[in-house]
């Protein structure tokens, strides 16, 4: 795991050059909305991406974690699967309900039953490399939803230049967001961590805590500001030294929600004692998310090593497919 997230600014670099060697056909229907369907490690690249392009994309974009589709698809929908292995069933039953209904459909995996399906249908379908983690695969999901969407002519071209300008500020930064991880998951040890951000960066926080849960084997949970601000700010009257808050500072946030932050912070530092102030590195939205993951991705391994869990352990989850496969 230690490579894997190494490798995360190369990642996006292949990610690109895949991207850039990928044709997406124009559907033949006008698209009136994109549903986007994908689980764990591969549905949270979309939930990434829908965040970096809210403010950009002129139609709505819906994210499906479900096994079926929301009851608006129809054939001027353009459906997403996004499937690390190919074989994730929730997704993959969602695509065959969108074939039944004559959406558009592309299929982004490294193999299995959806690269099959969309060879099989003649749906353009994205090839990345398999055979790692999904939860290590970020870079790959990222890139090519962002390709698709400028390919269709939804959002700019420009995001991918991005995505390589952001990579090399990374390997740039490794050192400090090295020693930035590892403060980090010295706060957290030994506590419950809470996650808390504007929510334009839901999906960053999100991912935060899947790779907290899933490398150090860790609990916690995560919200957003302006809504935390309307019931889970009350909670915190029972809060205390158990719980490890942390703040995602990005400098971009709304002035009003700037305001809450800070207002938020002082009050939550009051019952926990202490509070981590994570702040974002870069000039753009896509390049501070990126710090972040990574910064987070490199704390959860250190949080791990602590922990002295297996980072590579998912027994419960293979059990969990295991008895569905019997039902």
């Amino acid at each position: 795991m230690k490579s894997l997230i190494e490798a995360f600014p190369q990642n996006i670099h292949d990610a690109i050059a895949i991207a850039q060697s990928s044709t997406i056909r124009t559907p033949k229907n006008e698209i009136h909305n994109i549903i986007i369907c994908g689980l764990g490690g591969s549905g949270i690249g979309a939930k990434i991406v829908a965040n970096w392009i809210q403010d950009e994309i002129k139609i709505p974009v819906s994210l499906s974690n479900e096994y079926t589709l929301p009851a608006f698809a129809n054939k001027n929908t353009l459906v997403i699967g996004s499937s690390y292995s190919g074989n994730t069933e929730e997704t993959t039953m969602s695509i065959n309900a969108a074939h039944a209904l004559g959406c558009s459909i592309i299929g982004i995996t490294s193999g299995g039953n959806l690269k099959s399906f969309c060879a099989q249908n003649g749906y353009d379908c994205i090839i990345v490399p398999g055979g790692n983690p999904p939860r290590s695969a970020l870079a790959f999901s990222l890139v090519q939803l962002l390709h698709i969407f400028a390919e269709l002519g939804f959002t700019s071209p420009k995001h991918l230049e991005t995505m390589s300008q952001s990579a090399n500020t990374l390997s740039k930064s490794i050192s400090e967001i090295q020693e930035i991880g590892k403060d980090l998951a010295l706060f957290l040890f030994g506590k419950v961590g809470v996650f808390y951000s504007e929510t334009k960066y839901e999906g960053v926080i999100v991912r935060a805590r899947q790779q907290f849960n899933e490398n150090a084997k860790y609990l916690g949970w995560q919200h957003t500001i302006p809504e935390m601000n309307h019931n889970e700010l009350v909670g915190w009257s029972g809060g205390d030294n158990r719980f490890a808050p942390v703040f995602f500072s990005t400098g971009d946030l709304h002035p009003r929600n700037q305001k809450r932050l800070e207002i938020t912070m002082s009050a939550v530092e009051k019952k926990a004692g202490k509070i981590y102030v994570l702040s974002a590195k870069g000039s753009s939205f896509i390049e501070r998310s990126l710090y972040l993951i990574h910064l987070v991705d490199w704390s959860s391994y250190y949080l791990c090593e602590m922990n002295k869990a297996d980072i590579m352990d998912i027994e419960i989850i293979d059990y969990l497919k295991g008895e569905l496969s019997n039902f």
